[in-house]
Order: C-alpha cells, then structure tokens, then sequence
C-alpha cells in the first residue's frame, strides 16, 4: 500500500482523527422549482419555517450555538431582505429564483470584503439562503454518516450543529476561515479541523486523515500538489493506560491530567481510569436560560452524574461564567458584567447554583471555581453566599457539604497579586483570557490568533510569576495553552503539573509529558 502523502492547509482545530471521506457537494445553483412556486406568501410560510428550523436546532444547545442559529435568525427577520426578494417576485422573478438572487448578492459583497470576520460570515448566509431554498422546492438537507471526515469548499453552521459528532470525524476545508462560526464550533467540542486545503482530489469513503496539530491532510495515496512525508502524528489512536491521570516525567515527578467537559454527556466516552478526574466543567454551557439558572435540581444532578462518573476523582465546577459576550437568554440587565461580577450582581442565581453545589458535594470529590476572578474581594463575597446557603441547608437538615472554593486565574491583575488571595483553596490558570487582555483584543478579532501567538513569551512570564507567588496552593492550567503539546515543555518549565485539557487532546499530552523532565528539558534519549 502507498506510504501516506500529507497535503499542507492550516489549523483551524486541533486534534487528530480519520474516517470515511464525505464528499460535500458543490454550493451549487437552485434547482428548478415546482412552477405552482410564486408570490410573497410563499416566501413568507417559507421563511417562518425555516426559522422554526434553526430554533429546534438551538434547543438545548450551548450559548455559543445558540448565539449563532439566533444570528442567522436574525437575518431571516430582516425586513429588508423579504422587500427585495418581494421586488423581485413583483418583476416576474420565480419565488425561489428571487429569493436565491437576492441572497447571492449579500453572499458576494461579504467575500469581497476586505476584513477576514466578514468574509468568514459568507457562509452563514449561504446556509440561511440554503435552509428556505430547501423548503422552498420541497428538498431536504441530508446529514452526512457519523465519523466521517467532512471535505469541501466550506461548511455551514447549521450543518455542524445537526450532525452528530460522538462518534468522531472531522472536517478538512479546501477554502474556510479560522474565524469562522464552524472553526469556533469545532475548537469548543474538539473537533479536528484544517482549512485552506486547496482543491484536492479523494474518492468518498476512502479513509483519510485530518491533523489539526500540523495544519495537514492525510491521504493514502498520492494526489496532486502533495509530496510524501512521515506523519508527525498517528493517525489512529490507542487506548490511554488506566494510570488515574497521574503520570511521571522522564525523572520521576508526577504530573496530573484531567479533562475539560462542557456537558455531563460528554464523559460518557471516556474512561474515567485515565484521568486525574475533571479539571473544569463549564457550568454555563447546561445553563442556558434564566429558567435554568433558577433550577436547583437540573444542577444537582448535573454535578451528582458528573461525580458518580469520576467515582472519587476530583471534579471542578466552574460557576456560571456569563454575561458580556456569553449572555444568558431572559437576561438583560448587567450586560456589562461578566463572571463572578455578575454572579455577585444577580445573588439570586449564585446562591440557587451555591445550594446545588452544596449538596452535591457529599456525593464526591467536588471542587468550586469562580471565573474571571480580579480581586480578594470576589472570593469572599462568594464564600459568604456558600456560607448563608449551608447555615440555611442545615436549619433545613439537608446534607450538605462547603467544598474546596478556588478560581480561574484569568486576569492579568489577579495573576500579579495571586500571593493577596489567602482564602483562595486553588488557582488554574484560563490562558485564553489571559492572552486576550495582554494583548488587548476580543477573541471573536480576525486578529486574535496573530496576536495570541505573539503573545506567548508574555503569557509564559506572567504564568511563572504566578506560580511562584500562589505558592503551597494547588495550581492548574486548564487554557488552550494546556492542551498544546508544544506548549508542553514551556509550562513544565513554568512549574505547572497539573494539565486540564479537551478529552481529544489526552494521548498527546500524555506522550509529550513523559518525554520531558520536570524542568521541562528533553530527556534524555528523545
């Protein structure tokens, strides 16, 4: 069989995985409608189904998601567009045609644009005019087979949101953006995925690979434009050891992993034997609605199932981290606040997810972080409110237990004076904050991802000096940084060894971990 051939394109997520190819077809023209098609009522009924489509979609989803179908929501209520379809129908325009013609026309301006964000959202359109172009003729927009490599010209959000992607599978792009709604998505849920392929030739069903580490495709045989090189990555993986997540480096220092999980379903696939446990669990992501927020017993046995899973291992909750950029639906006051700010605004739904937590601690090893942490103060007023919530627990004899309370270390200020947070049971470390505020720019810039690669030295600086002044305390890192094998060495070296990192990104932390020393440097023989 002919050697595998690696064809360059560019990281949009990490992570390694093969399977099936799935060839996309083509974003091609509308097909010719039924002739009955024709009036502004049609395109009305079509739309409003269309709508209640992507709301289905978002049910249940994370903010993220949900924020996404609620753009393209938003576009489908745009009375402008329906007038200029309308102008169109009034012309004599097919229904579908002018619907079609009126959306193309959006779809051009926004990849002429000259700012990647803006060319990134083409594809957001190209789904919406999809979607009722679909209802429209009576078509229906097929998923494709769960652990298949997705491969084509883009991929629209709503497609990612619909496909179910336990099984694995990735997405190999010939064109794409990193800044992209489908590239977000797929970094949130650890979907391997590269973009800027180019046009390359594979037959469907033929198993290919996608290493979002290196930035490559793999193919199984040559293809044009590609040259034969030795896959950095394996293309296939082997079960972890059932070590408990606790390694040792090349000299003998023990190192912990545990994972990041955003849904209790998510551990499902994973066997709780190799890991440390759960490193940090974004609360926000069950709690999408103030209906939620005010739901004792949804976040109890949220936190017991996550508990009963680690079976003694320790498991992180991180509070509610919204507001801002991650509003909660039904909430609209305090949209300037974020994070514990906001949990300290609105005491009301602290002390609900404080009762939760409370009770759930008895059912295992759980632990407590606040996010976006920035002074002493923050911690304080928070164990008051887990104070008040147990004194009112055991007035009612509930069982109850306060557990271990520390914070996401996140902000530049709280990093430089970790050694003022004395009631404070832990620190990890969130570096996609971090570098965001060192370099002064929101994640969703086209420009990020330059600036946060520069800002690498400056967050490495500020991570050692953080580690000396937490001192005894127990400290983590939980960031994208910490599930960058190439980072590895860099956060060792910093004095860090506790990793938190995507489910998908064990085997490559765990490999690169016991190739260094404790300092960080190569052993030797590597």
């Amino acid at each position: 069989m002919a050697a595998p051939f690696r064809l360059k394109a560019t990281s949009a997520s990490p992570g390694v995985a093969t399977g099936p190819a799935y060839i996309a077809e083509p974003l091609a023209a509308a097909p010719s409608p039924p002739s009955s098609l024709s009036g502004h009522a049609e395109l009305g009924d079509a739309i409003k189904t269309a709508i209640r489509e992507l709301q289905n979609l978002a049910a249940g989803t994370d903010p993220q998601s949900s924020d996404i179908i609620e753009f393209q929501i938003e576009v489908l209520q745009d009375p402008t567009l329906t007038e200029m379809a309308g102008a169109r129908i009034d012309a004599g325009e097919n229904v579908a045609f002018a619907w079609v013609g009126t959306l193309q026309g959006y779809i051009r301006e926004l990849e002429c644009s000259e700012e990647d964000q803006m060319r990134a959202r083409a594809v957001d359109i190209v789904d919406i005019k999809n979607r009722v172009l679909a209802v429209l003729t009576g078509t229906q927009l097929d998923d494709f087979p769960a652990g298949s490599i997705y491969v084509g010209r883009d991929m629209e959000p709503s497609r990612f949101l619909a496909h179910d992607w336990s099984a694995g599978g990735g997405i190999a792009l010939y064109a794409g953006s990193a800044v992209g709604h489908v590239a977000l998505l797929a970094r949130s849920r650890s979907i391997p995925m590269v973009i800027g392929a180019g046009q390359f030739t594979t037959e469907g069903g033929q198993h290919i690979g996608v290493d979002g580490d290196s930035g490559v495709v793999v193919l199984q045989a040559a293809q044009e434009n590609a040259t034969p090189a030795q896959v950095n990555h394996p293309v296939t993986s082997t079960p972890s050891p059932t070590d408990n997540g606790s390694l040792r480096t090349a000299d003998g220092s023990q190192v912990l992993l545990s994972v990041n999980v955003n849904a209790p379903d998510e551990v499902d696939s994973i066997l709780a034997a190799t890991t440390a446990g759960i490193g940090l669990m974004r609360s926000e992501f069950t709690v999408t609605s103030l209906g939620d927020a005010a739901n004792e017993e949804k976040q109890f046995a949220i936190y017991r199932r996550l508990l009963d899973w680690a079976d003694g291992r320790a498991v992180t909750i991180r509070m509610l981290d919204i507001g801002g950029d991650k509003p909660l639906s039904g909430l609209t006051e305090a949209s300037s606040l974020r994070g514990v700010r906001l949990l300290l605004a609105r005491p009301e739904i602290a002390s609900v997810q404080a009762r939760a937590l409370l009770r759930a601690a008895v059912f295992g090893n759980l632990r407590v972080m606040l996010p976006m942490v920035t002074f002493p103060s923050d911690v304080d007023n928070i164990r008051q409110i887990f104070r008040e919530e147990s004194t009112e627990l055991a007035r009612r004899g509930v069982p109850h237990r306060i557990p271990p309370i520390g914070m996401m270390v996140e902000v530049p200020a709280a990093a430089l004076m970790l050694d003022r947070f004395e009631s404070a049971d832990f620190f990890s470390f969130g570096t996609n904050d971090l570098a965001q505020y060192l370099v002064a720019s929101a994640r969703e810039d086209a420009d990020f991802a330059v600036y946060q690669d520069r800002a690498v030295p400056a967050v490495l600086r500020l991570l050692s000096q953080a580690v000396k002044l937490a001192r005894a305390k127990p400290v983590s890192i939980c960031g994208d940084m910490a599930g960058d094998p190439s980072r590895t060495a860099d956060l060792l070296a910093a004095g860090i060894y506790h990793f938190s990192v995507a489910p998908t990104r064990l085997p490559a932390i765990r490999s690169a971990i016991v190739g260094l020393n404790a300092d960080g440097t190569k052993a030797a023989g590597e």
